[in-house]
């Protein structure tokens, strides 16, 4: 589940992290007030769960309240990457000495958080791996005695030369680190970690992710989530109990595991295709998560074939075919569909798809071959 920057900063803030005040405006007349109540310049920023704010006019500088409403008005209502922008956050504007790096995040390889910290601040840290990744200095922790104040301070003096600046940065890691396991967090970063001319050290914006695992413990993390700022595909997915992420492809894909998806993924883009989506139907035989998911496939513009691939387990696949049938019916589809099928009652799916005019593959390579085929010329 993604945070808002503003609840992101207020996690931060209960840790003791120094974030800036600020607060979050709905109106344009809001964010007046709220520009009149801090004083002097501020910033206007679209809160929405997108990268590119900024790129996308979504951040703004006001010298004064009249400046700030105007510029929320801007930028409330406008769509960044897909989604409308519904709340504003106006925070003091900062005099920026320098700009760091620090993100903590769960890396499976090492099955450990791993700190990660950079003086290149202010852009995305992909960009700075891409371009320069030997400005990125990573440490696993071990969980059982957490992030230790020699290491962080290690870490602090590869930011700042000043001696007094990388230990406020190891304390800001620290407390960073106890963020994390205080509300069920897989990523966790400060971009940037600012210093002012005074010497500060400060965090000027902050992101958080929570693992889905962890929001039956923390129903008040739970409570905060925004579905308005979601993409309606992923809310739909949620509502019915189906595993969706929206990736850039053109071929949709149904599958049930999380693994087989994974690999039908993989195999998407060994034939040369893009997969549209990750989309795990579980192993449920409830042939309504199949009519489900055709629903959020077919939603998406740019996907041009949809591939099912279902092994059955615990899934049977004359379930799964039923609710293709059920599903298509309810909507027909506009691009082509490819379906394999192997594994419990597969004869019988094949019967029922065979009746409503659909046929199916058992072989998973030839199936992928095909709706990537396809996909190019749909």
């Amino acid at each position: 589940m993604n945070l808002h920057e503003y609840q992101a900063r207020d996690i931060l803030r209960r840790q003791g992290i120094p974030v800036p005040p600020g607060d979050v405006a709905e109106t344009p007349e809001q964010a007046r007030a709220i520009a009149e109540r801090l004083g002097g310049g501020v910033v206007v920023k679209a809160q929405v769960h997108a990268g590119g704010r900024g790129k996308a006019g979504g951040v703004k500088l006001a010298r004064n309240p009249a400046e700030a409403a105007a510029h929320a008005a801007a930028i409330l209502g406008m769509t960044i990457k897909g989604l409308t922008v519904r709340k504003v956050l106006v925070a003091p504007a900062a005099e920026i000495a320098s700009e760091s790096y620090v993100g903590i995040l769960v890396d499976r390889a090492s099955q450990r958080p791993v700190l990660m910290v950079s003086a290149a601040g202010g852009i995305d840290i992909e960009e700075v791996a891409a371009q320069a990744p030997e400005r990125i200095h990573r440490l696993a922790v071990d969980p059982r005695y957490g992030l230790l104040r020699h290491q962080a301070l290690g870490l602090g003096l590869k930011l700042y030369r000043d001696v007094g600046q990388a230990r406020a940065a190891a304390d800001i890691m620290q407390r960073l680190y106890a963020a994390v396991y205080a509300v069920g967090a897989s990523l966790a970063e400060i971009n940037p970690l600012a210093t002012t001319p005074a010497g500060a050290v400060t965090a000027l914006d902050a992101k958080v992710v929570i693992d889905d695992n962890e929001l039956e413990r923390h129903p008040e993390i739970a409570a905060l989530r925004d579905s308005g700022g979601e993409a309606p595909s992923e809310v739909a997915a949620r509502e019915a109990g189906l595993t969706f992420i929206k990736l850039e492809g053109s071929v949709g894909c149904c599958v049930n595991g999380a693994g087989l998806a994974m690999a039908t993924m993989d195999l998407v883009k060994f034939y040369g295709g893009e997969p549209a989506n990750f989309l795990d139907i579980g192993g449920s035989s409830n042939p309504q998560k199949v009519v489900d998911a055709l629903k959020i496939i077919t939603a998406d513009p740019g996907v041009r074939a949809i591939l099912f691939n279902i092994f059955g387990g615990i899934t049977r696949c004359d379930d799964v075919a039923n609710g293709i049938v059920q599903a298509t019916r309810q909507f027909p589809l506009r691009v082509p569909l490819v379906i394999r099928l192997t594994g419990t009652n597969e004869a019988l799916a094949v019967q029922i798809l065979t009746q409503a005019g659909f046929s199916a593959l058992t072989d998973m390579d030839e199936a992928v071959q095909r709706a990537v085929a396809q996909a190019r010329t749909a």
